[in-house]
């Protein structure tokens, strides 16, 4: 087995919180990339846009703590792969009223698995951080599996106008004090090999598709979750993070739907869904780099929150599904860490 620390240990670890490292300034503007434009959708009557802004603005959170320039760059990939994420999705949606709705489901997970496999290959070869699938899944499937607000070409060119705002809020915050000329970029990226490319395809494809399928034969209403939930931790690096960040998932993700039925416990105006949103991806920023559990506490009411806004769904039955979605994901994700590492200690062996 992985070495993993003890069940005291791992206590302790769901409330550890790591060092400060000027998390308020990245947090900032984070939260103003997403502030501004779901603003404007609020003076323009047009808050079911609010989805496509969401994903669009999730480039804002790519290449923290890395000197300016490359972190310029890195956003331009990374907002160029969720446009695309959301193109696709919204794509998606159009068709989907068109096709029974069993084979539009299974469409909507496969397309949500392919893009897990893909945009895996596409952060791990271009070095991107945070790595992993877990956002550009979460926007495709999340925008496909919502009725269309919007011509899959409109949906693409509103999530890249976010995209365009939050680079430029990633070159300004070099003035604001976010700039780190004493990092030292890793270069291993440029070393992986094609084989290397392909496992990881294969890794985020299965698990994706396992899992999604999972949550779809188990009738639960948003089957997504469970894909999103299965790739979280697969980033990790070693087997033994993977498993820590699984069970942290898992923990943080009932404790945050407790917090999204109390916020959504008593009527609510869109305006103030919005001012949570703002508010929620502040502090999901403020502890993500210093404890995954304790910012799951906002990650998971925040993404509940911004669905709500484009994609209003009765609160009962959405919570319940997030719980169960997500136990389903991360059984699955960790079991193929646990395969894998399987396979590792036979070869090992056997040499």
């Amino acid at each position: 087995m992985p070495r993993t620390p003890s069940p005291l240990a791992q206590a302790r670890r769901l409330l550890a919180i790591a060092p400060a490292r000027v998390d308020h300034i990245p947090a900032f503007r984070i939260a103003v990339g997403l502030a501004i434009p779901l603003a404007v959708l609020l003076l323009t009557d047009r808050i079911e846009f609010a989805m496509y802004v969401g994903f669009g603005a999730f480039t804002g959170i790519y290449s923290r703590y890395e000197p300016t320039r490359a972190r310029f760059r890195r956003q331009l990939l990374a907002g160029a792969m969720l446009t695309v994420c959301v193109t696709i999705g919204a794509a998606v949606a159009q068709l989907a009223p068109r096709m029974p709705e069993t084979l539009s489901s299974w469409i909507v997970i496969l397309v949500g698995a392919l893009v897990a496999g893909g945009s895996a290959i596409f952060v791990t070869s271009h070095g991107l951080k945070p790595g992993g699938a877990i956002f550009p899944v979460f926007a495709t499937a999340a925008v496909a599996s919502a009725p269309p607000a919007a011509p899959f070409w409109l949906a693409g060119l509103i999530a890249a106008s976010v995209v365009a705002l939050c680079v430029l809020l990633g070159l300004l915050g070099h003035w604001a004090g976010e700039r780190h000329p004493d990092v030292v970029l890793g270069r291993d990226h440029e070393d992986v090999t094609r084989a290397e490319l392909g496992a990881e395809f294969t890794r985020y494809f299965v698990a994706a598709l396992v899992a999604g399928g999972m949550g779809l034969a188990s009738g639960l209403p948003f089957p997504y979750w469970a894909q999103v939930a299965a790739v979280a931790p697969l980033a990790s690096p070693g087997h033994g993070a993977r498993i820590e960040k699984g069970v942290h998932r898992l923990v943080g993700t009932i404790l945050g739907v407790g917090v999204t039925a109390f916020l959504l416990s008593f009527p609510v105006e869109p305006w103030q869904l919005v001012v949570w949103v703002v508010l929620l991806q502040f502090l999901a920023e403020m502890f993500i780099l210093r404890n995954y559990s304790i910012a799951l506490l906002f990650i998971t009411p925040l993404a509940l929150l911004m669905v709500q806004l484009g994609h209003p769904q009765p609160a009962g039955p959405m919570l319940e599904a997030r719980v169960l979605e997500t136990a389903i994901g991360v059984v699955v994700g960790l079991a193929l860490v646990l395969g894998r590492y399987a396979r590792e200690r036979r070869s090992a062996t056997a040499g």
